[in-house]
């Protein structure tokens, strides 16, 4: 893999940009104005900074180095000339996104891969009908990226074995935890277990079984705590002598817990209202705070990441 090109530099662009660049690759950032090209180079230059004041820079690369191997470019040709691998990262919008794509099909070769940062729309609904589908793939990042690993490389019914191939190794090279979807499906693996956990959480909040902050704490302090290092599947292994006994003991009990859930809930009236207000008490929803926020979870999240790091080492 030589030139990265990524289309729109929102916070998505810009956080992959950097993802790439530690990883000492040249990228090219894409955007239709050159204000939003230069706003977006100068967040990108502060983040590096601080991060490299904090110890959490990643790379082998300095600073100044890694902003070396990212150019922005605001014609879309041009960006996208010379890249081998293309990840489109616009609003999540269908018809938005299938005209970049339609865009690109006419002017890249046989060899680029063609991928999508989307988080939950179907490849089949993205890529058919285009030329170049066998190039095409998604690729969805854990937001922000930077900071959260995970990649999941969902491919096109037509995709070629290939292209699936190249992008995890292309995202095992850069550092992040690629895993590979066999087929696609609505929300993809992430999503559709971050929807079951909050759909629950919003009925429990909803029935009056819990606050919202203690709904929190339940994952904070609780099931986040093991799924930081461990996934579902492991816990049920350890926390009994190997799966099979898991079942033994717990089926019939997870079976009847299960069965009590109720209907997907609508995400609005009086309970949204509800937990809109606590989670405001406890984070006022204006931009400075919400800046603020993100930037110690982020904080979190980079210390979390150099512990696992450490502890995989050991």
């Amino acid at each position: 893999m030589a030139d990265i090109s990524f289309l729109f530099s929102g916070l998505i662009g810009r956080s992959w940009a950097m993802v790439f660049a530690a990883g000492g690759l040249k990228v090219k950032l894409y955007d239709i104005a050159q204000e939003q090209l230069t706003n977006a180079l100068e967040n990108i230059r502060k983040q590096m900074k601080t991060l490299k004041e904090s110890g959490f820079l990643k790379g082998a690369l300095s600073v100044e180095q890694q902003l070396a191997l990212i150019s922005v470019c605001t014609d879309l040709k041009a960006a996208v000339e010379g890249a081998t691998f293309i990840q489109e990262c616009t609003p999540e919008n269908l018809e938005l996104k299938k005209k970049i794509f339609g865009q690109l099909d006419l002017i890249v070769g046989d060899n680029v891969i063609l991928s999508s940062s989307t988080s939950c729309l179907l490849p089949s609904k993205l890529f058919t009908g285009l030329k170049h589908v066998k190039q095409c793939i998604v690729s969805h990042p854990v937001n922000p990226p930077y900071f959260v690993p995970l990649v999941e490389i969902v491919p096109h019914p037509e995709t070629d074995p290939s292209t699936t191939e190249r992008t995890y190794a292309l995202m095992k090279k850069i550092g992040q935890s690629p895993v590979k979807l066999n087929r696609e499906i609505e929300g993809f693996v992430l999503n559709r277990l971050q929807y079951a956990v909050i759909s629950e959480a919003w009925r429990l909040v909803g029935e009056g079984i819990i606050s919202p902050m203690d709904l929190d704490l339940v994952m904070s302090d609780g099931l986040g705590m093991r799924y930081a290092f461990i996934g579902p599947l492991e816990t049920m292994h350890l926390n009994a002598e190997g799966i099979s006994n898991y079942c033994e003991r717990y089926r019939e009990g997870m079976k009847l817990v299960l069965n009590t859930f109720g209907p997907v809930p609508e995400f609005s009236g009086e309970i949204e209202q509800k937990i809109n207000q606590a989670m405001s008490e406890k984070i006022p929803s204006v931009p400075k705070v919400l800046d603020a926020r993100r930037k110690w979870r982020d904080d979190c999240l980079t210390g979390l990441a150099k512990l696992k790091k450490e502890m995989k080492s050991d």
